[in-house]
């Protein structure tokens, strides 16, 4: 895909200032005195539906992993019901029947209100805009992550229930304020949200999980990538950990200085790897208009633009960074149990866990120049073999906790 703005790779730390609240509104509005005191954040996330179409927190949130993969997808459609509350509304394609999208990448319809920096050249009128996302897993995240999603426009937990509510549940009840609470609590507390005691204790204590020594001598090389140290191509230590640093293994490498100020930002990190470039998934590509009215118009072409469709966020003034510089950068996720939660990347683009970590051959072994995915300030200085993906794939394998 040609790229008609052109995006730093690596090295961005996006701090996000933490907000909530919606202009949602829903006429059929239980009243608080209705639902007594002590609400149940169990019932609330696995069979409550608000009055929807019958889906809830755990039809696309399951128990095992938090979120739901191909095989969960494959599992539904065997059973032939027409009526299943997943294979309705944004899992279906484009025609409303089909099922080839959400059974080929386990993608869902995501539709997004355009801020009002963001237009798209052949809808100049639309005020929202559709994407196709993976499901980000709940495993650890809601107790211990700032922001959720892919694009960071949930900065709580209750505001991510909500949207979730309202995007995917086609509700006619509005959740209270207190029942969001309730299912955030639910997922703070429960264990079945955290990928290893570790993690659990983590977000208790605050005593952080360690990255486990490695058995194999493929796992303890593995390790070499994730450990904090300073970067020094062509050197390979650390480097998985210039962005999968920190306790929760999603921060960019503090022993490194060049990607940090000294001391942790404030809110997640934002990255672009090149995942829309790629385009496995083969979504739609839009040409989407970039105004701030401080800079010149930018033109990108690409299936989604990620952090760039988040309202909030505390970026710089524009003069200084154009908003454009935004597009294509997601949220860097956790890997504390990530080999469980396949497939990988914002629109499901790897669907094993070796796909993931090969996609940073390209990242990594090319120049932007060479390759459009190659990294601009990287590509080229390191070579990522397939034995060192090999290595990478056995560490990430361990990655359940602190054992």
């Amino acid at each position: 895909m040609a790229r008609t703005h052109q995006l730093a790779a690596l090295g961005i730390t996006i701090a996000l200032a933490l907000s909530s609240g919606s202009n949602v509104s829903l006429s059929n509005v239980r009243a608080q005195d209705e639902l007594g005191a002590k609400l149940d954040g169990k019932k609330l996330f696995d069979k409550e539906t608000f009055g929807g179409n019958g889906r809830t927190c755990l039809t696309c949130h399951s128990k095992e992993t938090g979120t739901f993969g191909l095989s969960d997808v494959q599992r539904i459609i065997d059973k032939a019901d027409p009526d299943d509350a997943f294979l309705i509304h944004d899992a279906l394609d484009d025609d409303g029947i089909g099922k080839t999208r959400i059974q080929t990448h386990g993608t869902i319809r995501v539709t997004i209100p355009l801020p009002p920096w963001l237009s798209l050249d052949d809808d100049p009128g639309a005020t929202e805009v559709s994407v196709f996302r993976g499901t980000p897993s709940t495993r650890n995240t809601p107790a211990l992550d700032p922001v959720l999603n892919h694009d960071g426009r949930a900065h709580t937990v209750q505001e991510q229930a909500r949207e979730a509510i309202h995007g995917h549940y086609q509700n006619t009840i509005e959740p209270t304020a207190a029942e969001l609470d309730a299912i955030a609590e639910f997922q703070r507390s429960e264990p079945r949200f955290f990928s290893s005691p570790a993690l659990k204790r983590f977000a208790a204590t605050g005593a952080p999980p360690e990255l486990p020594p490695g058995i194999t001598p493929a796992e303890q090389r593995g390790r070499t990538f994730l450990v904090d140290a300073p970067f020094n191509p062509p050197s390979k230590r650390g480097i998985c950990a210039l962005c999968h640093s920190g306790p929760m293994l999603n921060m960019v490498n503090q022993a490194h200085s060049s990607f940090s100020n000294g001391s942790p930002p404030v809110g997640a990190r934002f990255i672009n790897t090149g995942v829309t470039i790629v385009n496995a998934p083969n979504n739609p590509v839009r040409t989407w208009i970039v105004n701030d009215r401080i800079n010149p118009v930018a033109t990108i072409l690409s299936p989604d633009v990620g952090l760039l469709l988040d309202p909030t966020p505390a970026t710089p003034p524009p003069n200084v960074i154009p908003r454009a510089f935004f597009a294509g950068l997601f949220k860097i996720p956790t890997l504390w149990g990530v080999a469980d939660t396949a497939p990988y990347f914002h629109d499901n683009g790897a669907k094993t866990l070796r796909d993931a970590v090969a996609h940073y051959q390209r990242f990594f072994n090319f120049t932007e120049e060479q390759d459009p995915v190659g990294s601009r300030s990287l590509g080229g200085r390191v070579t990522l073999t397939d034995g060192d993906v090999d290595d990478i794939v056995a560490y990430l394998q361990l990655l359940g906790g602190n054992r």
